[in-house]
């Protein structure tokens, strides 16, 4: 049974925005939490994490475009996504980590992932 369900994509236009959300187990809670893409052929790769005392770190390719934030009360990470270009295609992963964030969202440093949810741009 899957303990992250990630939900959201769909397909937009580009300049388009959608929120993407992650329910997670409340034993995560503490957890480093964390959003990922993968494309067609390319590697996985971390756009932005959010540790338990509100750090939020994002990959330069999104930042000032996503932001990563957090309902504890619902235990639910969002990622809500603006002006989305083609580029932006992939499908989005959230992923966990007992440990604490690191500065950079790399995919070795996380234990748990959902099952992915597809996010298409079109032009």
């Amino acid at each position: 049974q899957a303990q992250l369900v990630e939900s959201g994509g769909g397909s937009v236009q580009s300049g388009g925005s959608l929120r993407l959300s992650c329910v997670f187990p409340d034993s995560y809670s503490s957890y480093c939490m964390a959003w990922f893409r993968q494309a067609p052929g390319q590697e996985r790769e971390g756009l932005a994490s959010r540790d338990q005392d509100g750090t939020r770190n994002y990959a330069d390719s999104v930042k000032g475009r996503f932001t990563i934030s957090q309902d504890k009360a619902e235990h639910t990470l969002y990622l809500q996504m603006n002006n989305l270009q083609p580029e932006d295609t992939a499908m989005y992963y959230c992923a966990a980590t007992p440990y604490i964030c690191l500065d950079q969202v790399e995919v070795t440093a996380f234990n748990y992932w959902g099952q992915g949810t597809q996010v298409t741009v079109s032009s």
